[in-house]
């Protein structure tokens, strides 16, 4: 079971290097980058190459490990005894099943993300240690064990917004996705835009380098959002002259795309200002 990219994913070597290692180390894989760089999207691409299903366990700020795991609606349970329902004989009805335990409970072998893990509090991951280093549970309303039928393939994707336990960073393999170099995104845009002319190519990831590199920048703009920039000014049937940019007009062309703040959008501006007043 080896993964070597899709056609619709460009996958560095060292990429693919360390997705095999996880799975055959059988720990989680801990992909961290820049957002935009297709963290989550890796996941999907894995599945899919290896013809797994996968299933999404997306954390936000309020996720508790414990709802990976199971929840118990005892509210429920309540009322329906009020109520003189027969359902409340077994608790079992009661229990709304976690993705872990959708993961271990697959009568095949799953890909389970964990997706931006770092959204969630800081004990999030602690509390997931034993069970992801077991691959197992205990349910205590109904006092059984839930053990991995198959061991999933487990990613989990960080933005890097705080620091993770190192107790759970010892548990994992460590992957960062660095932002692509030039060559790269040429083979990534030609998987989106195959067939884009190369001097307009060329042309609009000069500009965005420049973009990226540029001192000051709040936000710098991601692949995801190259890409997008480049389909718009496909659907605009713009030239490489139309990308040129001047003293008097530093914003790029429909930077909407590319810049996601006022306060970088006034940069530019404060930059063309500034070339007027040399000019």
């Amino acid at each position: 079971m080896k993964f070597q990219g899709t056609d619709a994913y460009v996958a560095t070597d060292d990429l693919t290097v360390a997705v095999n290692a996880a799975v055959t180390l059988e720990r989680p894989l801990l992909v961290k980058g820049e957002p935009g760089t297709g963290k989550t999207e890796l996941a999907k691409q894995v599945a899919g190459a290896l013809g797994l299903k996968m299933i999404e366990w997306n954390i936000k700020s309020t996720t508790k490990a414990q709802q990976g795991l199971y929840e118990y609606d005892a509210v429920s349970r309540l009322r329906d005894s009020q109520l003189g329902d027969e359902r409340v004989h077994d608790v079992k009805n009661y229990i709304k099943q976690g993705k872990l335990w959708q993961a271990f409970d697959s009568d095949e072998k799953v890909v389970l993300l964990i997706d931006e893990i770092d959204k969630a509090d800081i004990e999030f991951p602690n509390d997931l240690l034993q069970e992801l280093d077991k691959m197992e549970f205990h349910v205590y309303e109904t006092g059984e064990t839930i053990q991995a039928r198959h061991r999933p393939i487990i990613i989990i994707t960080s933005n890097n917004e705080k620091e993770l336990p190192d107790a759970f960073l010892r548990r994992c393999f460590f992957h960062y996705i660095r932002f692509p170099d030039t060559d790269t995104m040429k083979k990534i845009v030609e998987v989106h835009h195959p067939g884009i002319k190369e001097q307009l190519l060329t042309t609009a990831l000069t500009q965005f380098y420049e973009i990226r590199d540029m001192s000051g920048l709040k936000k710098k703009p991601s692949t995801s959002e190259v890409l997008d920039w480049l389909k718009l000014l496909l659907a605009e049937d713009l030239t490489p002259e139309d990308l040129r940019r001047d003293g008097a007009n530093a914003l790029p062309k429909l930077h909407g795309a590319l810049l996601k703040n006022e306060q970088d959008v006034h940069l530019f501006e404060r930059l063309a200002f500034m070339a007027r007043s040399q000019g």
